[in-house]
């Protein structure tokens, strides 16, 4: 399935096509889609049992229109360093375990936005984005994916300035700013992957590749990664993992690079979709 947040309501997509889950259900479920992950074990059963419902009541819908996939997590998290080549560009060493942030929940956007600019040294990381679907506590990474709802493409902008200032980062207020989390276009459950683990990802400016790469290669898995903060932290449905970035941000060039007034930023994952960010003063 394809679930999306369409002006505030659930919906099921199909190519151009949206359905509201709350009218096709009886009213059973939504209407938002923090009340879609309260109970998506029984939505997932409806759903696979009234598929045909997509493509007899679904209406056009513009992409620009969409909000975040999961709008209200109670808690974001966000992993360092979890490609060894954007290790090697930012000059440090492979970590021996995911290294853990977090971007404040006032951040996250839909997928079409305007990315205002607070400083001169915003940069782009690209990253894989999993949305849990079942509570998690001290889960197995053997089982980790029984509690995944889906995967959508995520967009962790960092002003670096910020990141680095005083004795001690800070990374979740940097990357906490206004539109610093775009998400979308909608959430892919793992089903519809021939491979969730393996997948092309992709960031442009202006039509340029800054960044390419693929998740198997991340240093620690989707499935890993639930493992290491479900022994911590009570995993919620709704609750959403920033997996980390391969290599190409701005930080990391000669001479760096940051993102201006009038760029376009396209954040691409195979089988997910793009994100579209026009940056502005």
């Amino acid at each position: 399935m394809r679930i999306a947040n369409l002006s505030g309501r659930a919906v099921l997509v199909d190519g151009h096509l949206a359905v509201d889950i709350h009218t096709a259900s009886a009213g059973r479920f939504g209407p938002d889609l923090p009340a879609i992950y309260a109970e998506w074990e029984a939505f997932t059963t409806w759903a696979a049992a009234d598929t045909a419902t997509v493509t007899t009541s679904g209406a056009p819908f513009e992409v620009r229109d969409l909000g975040a996939p999961s709008p209200a997590p109670s808690q974001v998290f966000a992993i360092g360093l979890n490609y060894r080549d954007h290790a090697a560009e930012t000059g440090l060493d492979a970590p021996d375990a995911p290294p853990t942030f977090t971007k404040f929940a006032s951040c996250l956007t839909g997928p079409e936005t305007d990315l205002r600019l607070p400083t001169d040294t915003v940069d782009w990381e690209v990253e894989l984005v999993a949305v849990i679907g079942r509570e998690a506590t001290d889960v197995a990474a053997a089982d980790a994916w029984a509690h995944v709802a889906g995967l959508t493409v995520g967009q962790d902008f960092s002003e670096r300035t910020s990141q680095m200032t005083g004795p001690a980062p800070q990374f979740s207020l940097a990357k906490s700013h206004p539109g610093f989390g775009p998400t979308g276009p909608w959430l892919v459950t793992p089903d519809e992957f021939a491979d969730p683990t393996d997948l092309a990802i992709t960031c442009e400016i202006d039509g340029e590749t800054v960044q390419s790469g693929r998740t198997s290669q991340m240093m620690f898995p989707v499935a890993e990664l639930i493992a290491h903060l479900s022994a911590v932290c009570t995993l919620r449905p709704g609750d959403i993992v920033f997996t980390g970035t391969p290599a190409g941000v701005g930080v990391g060039r000669s001479p760096q690079r940051f993102l201006v007034p009038g760029n376009v930023v396209t954040t691409r994952i195979e089988g997910i979709g793009a994100l579209v960010q026009r940056c502005v003063q």
